[in-house]
């Protein structure tokens, strides 16, 4: 395949594309083919790449660890993988799609069984991954709402109704307009920040899920909740709304990404460009989203590869649950998200 030279490539110190191609990682070879070089996922390469995918050992494997939606559920907080909507999440990201295992679509079923009256989908896991049953915080809703979206479930009537309750929490911040922590009116625990300031999780999490729907079905001016986002990078100085900070974590982020990072947040505003990059962005956001952009070309080493800082426990048999390899699936996500945020 013939590989033409792109801006974004000035931000590394070689081309990774040629390597991540002939990974062995089938993958960083899909991510690679369909989010790095734009390859459509008909494309006779990228299906050949994702059925390795589907026929991988190790897919299987996390495949197997989606729990059963039911009571008791205990997944150590909605950062952890264990969480099964992040789960479910990174599973699309490795290049599962809906259909591919019974056990994907069985969980997606029950998810859609558990919604409350004001549209609120549940977790039965409580708001921490307690004890508590059926509850809801922002960020559990969204993250749910997202994977029925991403594994196709977009037509289902309960879809719909969670939607217009992320609609109808769109609000003003301290920060800017954006989505708030709202209790759970049974587990009544919000995060540990002030009421009024944004969640900054929620927010890119909403505004994700609405990347995925068409303009009719988002709120009016979430384009402004995009510009938050970026004002809370140039406050990182002298505000930590809900503990979310800027620093060298913000950057390395954490593998696999289930939380707010650089590299969560670049993906996601990549979708509402007039932001950063269209005629009415500002000044301010455009250079936000530039240094953003550089903080996570920062973290490719000297060969062009992403080797993770830092790493969840229990994805030892992948790469980028190793800290002291370089992981050609996490190379490949990190060029993909570079590709299409490097604008000059």
């Amino acid at each position: 395949m013939a590989l033409h030279r792109e801006t974004w490539l000035d931000l590394l110190p070689a081309d990774p594309r040629p390597a991540l191609l002939e990974a062995d990682d089938p993958s960083a070879r899909f991510v690679t083919l369909t989010g790095v070089l734009g390859v459509t996922e008909l494309d006779p390469e990228a299906r050949a790449a994702r059925a390795a995918v589907i026929a991988a050992p190790g897919i299987h494997a996390l495949v197997d660890r989606l729990p059963l939606w039911e009571p008791g559920l205990k997944f150590g907080g909605h950062n952890s993988p264990a969480f099964p909507p992040n789960l479910l999440r990174l599973l699309y990201l490795l290049g599962v799609r809906a259909g591919d295992f019974p056990r994907v679509e069985r969980i997606l079923d029950r998810m859609l069984r558990h919604q409350a009256d004001d549209g609120r989908f549940l977790t039965p896991g409580g708001t921490t991954g307690g004890e508590a049953t059926w509850a809801s915080l922002p960020c559990d809703h969204f993250a749910i709402l997202e994977v029925l979206l991403l594994f196709g479930r977009g037509s289902a009537s309960q879809v719909e109704a969670g939607l217009a309750r992320v609609r109808e929490t769109f609000a003003g911040t301290a920060q800017g307009p954006g989505w708030l922590c709202v209790p759970d009116p049974v587990a009544a625990w919000r995060g540990p920040g002030r009421k009024n300031d944004v969640c900054l999780q929620a927010t890119i999490e909403a505004l994700r899920l609405f990347s995925l729907v068409p303009a009719s079905s988002r709120p009016r001016q979430i384009v402004d909740a995009a510009r938050t986002v970026l004002g809370a990078w140039r406050r990182r100085g002298a505000e930590k709304p809900y503990m979310f900070g800027h620093g060298r974590r913000f950057a390395d982020g954490k593998w696999p990404p289930t939380w707010y990072e650089a590299s969560t947040v670049l993906e996601t505003l990549a979708a509402f460009p007039s932001a950063w990059k269209l005629k009415g962005a500002s000044s301010e956001d455009r250079g936000s989203f530039a240094e953003i952009t550089r903080a996570l070309a920062s973290t490719f080493g000297p060969d062009a590869m992403v080797t993770p800082r830092s790493c969840y426990k229990g994805f030892e048999a992948f790469s980028f649950g190793q800290k002291k390899i370089p992981s050609p699936w996490a190379t490949a996500r990190q060029c993909g998200i570079l590709r299409t945020s490097w604008r000059r």
